[in-house]
């Protein structure tokens, strides 16, 4: 695998990298020369985007999508956002999911109380029901609505259906609130990055192993952070549909904001044996194109891999990782401790047993791995000879009821029953902790999307730990199949089948509901116990007072630090009663100190501050600062602030801003932010995302200190960047420099009035 990180032309399937005679060699291929602005202009991202901005301006894009969609983890906040915000109809296709909290085993009625909220939404304004344990989120997608040219705006960061044509994006709630109410997405055009396919991949080398291998090249030196990956090449032609989806959805990982592919008769004859071939458009321009990075991959090289713990760009070829399994494990071990933070033994050893490794559960499941084509070849491979006596639990959830039923008349399903394989529903949570959680100790293999700290269910504060590497189901039906010992399926001689897949979208006709363009107004909302509306939030004050609630300095937080996923998420309905969730896993300590300065705050907004003795001093040197003995104290906003080093990636989980808010927050301090979807899930909730250039052993301030920024709204609105702040304790007083960047209007306007809720309220 090759980088080019300085831009390159491309034309009949040569990569052409910028500054090497790239002039003289397109005149040599195709006989003219055309220069980079024209030559973007001939991507398949650039047409794409052009036909979805409402801006007239490339430049700064404003788009408008043609469908939404959202899971039961999200949908119910959204709709209660875009209503507190005037939402009178969906103005598009919106398509919510119940495939997250399906389960319906956490707090009681909470989690189907949640899927009747949705179904009487879809009938009130008019979307698309899809009832639990029919299909995950991103497999109904590309089955019933994904097609070439469209744009897809999704609350679940692995919504990617770029091997269908459709350019799709994972964002926070707070975006799919504005698509109801009509407005847009709003945000700069992004670079472009081709990631260039050529040879074919052997037998047993999966999509998961492809996926890992480009995940491993980009993450760290993050090449395509907030880009736009587009994949070109011939070695396209080599994959199916059901390939490239597996290679696609786990662009996500990589921190990319979206994918596209090119599309062919493959794609076609996919969509047609969907019923949608009229969906079908072939994307691959003409000319010459040009790209401001490349991603060279050559599919014949790619080997079966596993990520290990805790994050999928820890990536070693099989092959590798028993070959040294010792040393791997042991470096492992110790950024595993590190990472967590804990005096919990982390230690892999007792997993090598005669020279190899030895694992306790498989999973198959989700948008990854639960496809049609997945499950066949692990089968293949998996009945291919006798299999080894094993205590091995492996489980697989198919990825919708039509492809469930096509592996129950085709015998596939049989198959794996009477091999001891457990079918499940089609559910996601194997992939965020709700389901298959190994015991204590235990190491999973998956094809799922992440394994991230916690991520399968496993709970470190009460001492509980558990692993998950992820490999390709190919791998992991070889590893089953050999008593558990890791495994690489280009390993076992085995014939693929490739069982005939037929689409039959009867349950989906008998059980979906679509309500689209037929919503009615008078339909009443039904809302269980435990759906509570949000509370209020304060619009910005001019000068703002913070006190610090946490400080996190690991490289990297996840989404599911700041707020766990599992069943944690149940509550996701109810902001008050999840924000009590909030950092749970990495700081229990956050919560009570963020709900102390909640009690100031009450305080302030009663003009009854001054009753607050601790905060005589703070006072007397914010008077200070100001040169004003007069300041009415009682107008200064008194909210929470935690610094993290790099927040938000992962998930694109709203909560993981709302809650701070709920808790009071007004503010993030980091270095960067690992998306831009948690990015504007701050914004959208009235939240600052400050940019602090503090190096990890030089923080200039600790826990429990104050920090005052004053005339930090009108230095907003004024569009100037650096901002200056004062770090006050009893002892000292010392101003340290923050950051805003690259703030839009609306975004400040939106921070100014407290969260988007109250931004469209006015």
């Amino acid at each position: 695998m090759k980088i080019i990180n300085n831009g390159a032309f491309y034309i009949n399937d040569t990569v052409i990298e910028k500054g090497t005679n790239a002039k003289e060699t397109l005149e040599k291929i195709c006989g003219k020369y055309v220069n980079e602005e024209v030559a973007k202009k001939n991507t398949i991202s650039y047409s794409i985007l052009a036909s979805h901005n409402q801006s007239n301006n490339m430049e700064n894009l404003k788009i408008k999508f043609d469908s939404l969609t959202s899971h039961d983890l999200t949908y119910v906040g959204i709709i209660q956002t875009a209503k507190a915000s005037g939402l009178e109809k969906f103005p598009l296709p919106y398509i919510l999911t119940s495939c997250h909290n399906s389960l319906c085993a956490v707090g009681g009625t909470i989690n189907e109380d949640d899927h009747i909220f949705g179904l009487s939404a879809v009938q009130k304004y008019g979307g698309i029901y899809v009832p639990p344990n029919f299909a995950v989120i991103h497999q109904y997608m590309r089955e019933m609505v994904a097609g070439c040219g469209m744009m897809i705006l999704g609350s679940d960061s692995h919504t990617r259906y770029g091997a269908l044509g459709t350019m799709a994006i994972g964002e926070g709630g707070g975006e799919l609130a504005k698509q109801l109410l009509n407005k847009t997405y709003d945000m700069k055009y992004p670079e472009i990055i081709a990631i260039h396919l050529t040879g074919k991949p052997r037998l047993g080398v999966g999509p998961q192993d492809v996926a890992l291998s480009i995940i491993k090249e980009v993450f760290a030196n993050g090449f395509v952070k907030n880009k736009v990956m587009e994949f070109i090449g011939s070695g396209i032609k080599n994959l199916s549909v059901e390939y490239r989806n597996g290679i696609d959805v786990m662009t996500t990982e990589t921190t990319c904001l979206s994918s596209i592919w090119e599309t062919d008769e493959i794609v076609e004859e996919y969509l047609a044996t969907h019923f949608r071939k009229k969906d079908y458009k072939e994307l691959k321009p003409n000319g010459i194109r040009y790209y401001d990075g490349v991603v060279e991959v050559d599919l014949s090289e790619i080997k079966p891999s596993i990520a290990l713990p805790f994050h999928p760009s820890n990536v070693y070829t099989i092959e590798e990782f028993n070959m040294n399994m010792k040393d791997i494990l042991h470096q492992t071990a110790i950024d595993c401790a590190k990472q967590l933070d804990t005096n919990i033994d982390i230690s892999f050893e007792n997993k090598i047993r005669d020279g190899k490794f030895y694992v306790d559960q498989a999973v198959i499941a989700g948008c990854s791995g639960g496809t049609y084509e997945n499950i066949c070849d692990a089968t293949d491979i998996f009945t291919s000879k006798q299999l080894l006596d094993s205590t091995i639990n492996f489980s697989i959830y198919p990825s919708s009821i039509p492809t469930y039923l096509t592996l129950v008349e085709n015998g596939i399903a049989a198959k794996l029953l009477k091999n001891g394989v457990v079918l499940k529903q089609a559910f996601c949570g194997p992939c965020f902790g709700a389901g298959d959680t190994p015991a204590n100790n235990e190491f999973s293999i998956r094809h799922t999307t992440r394994n991230f700290p916690n991520r399968e269910g496993s709970k470190l504060r009460e001492k509980q730990i558990s692993y998950v590497g992820l490999m390709d189901a190919r791998s992991i039906a070889a590893t089953v199949l050999n008593g558990g010992a890791l495994t690489a399926a280009t390993d076992i001689d085995v014939i693929y089948t490739k069982p005939i897949y037929y689409f039959d979208r009867s349950a989906y006709d008998k059980k979906v509901k679509d309500f689209y363009e037929k919503g009615d107004k008078e339909k009443e909302l039904i809302l269980g116990p435990n759906i509570k509306d949000w509370p209020e939030m304060p619009e910005l004050s001019e000068h703002i007072l913070m006190k610090v609630a946490s400080i996190i300095t690991d490289d990297v937080t996840t989404t599911d630090e700041l707020i766990p996923s599992g069943e944690t998420s149940s509550y996701r309905s109810n902001p008050v009663r999840l924000a009590d969730f909030a950092l749970s896993r990495k700081d229990p300590n956050y919560v009570p100190k963020a709900k102390e300065v909640q009690k100031l705050e009450d305080l302030r907004k009663q003009s009854r501050i001054q009753e607050e003795n601790s905060l005589t001093i703070v006072y007397e040197k914010i008077k200070n600062i100001l040169g004003d003995e007069d300041i009415d104290i009682n107008k200064i906003n008194i909210a929470s602030t935690i610094y993290t080093v790099k927040p938000g990636d992962g998930s694109a989980r709203e909560q993981a801003a709302s809650v701070q808010r709920v808790l009071g927050g007004v503010a993030n301090i980091s270095k960067a932010y690992a998306t831009k979807r948690y990015r504007s899930n701050l914004i959208n909730w009235g939240m600052i995302p400050f940019i602090a250039d503090f190096e990890k052993d030089n923080i200039p301030f600790e826990v429990d200190d104050f920090i005052f920024i004053p005339n930090l709204k009108s230095k907003m609105n004024n569009n100037e960047e650096n901002i200056p702040a004062f770090v006050i304790n009893n002892n000292s007083l010392k101003e340290i420099q923050l950051k805003l960047q690259n703030l839009t209007n609306n975004e400040k306007e939106i921070i100014n009035a407290g969260s988007l809720i109250n931004y469209y309220k006015e």
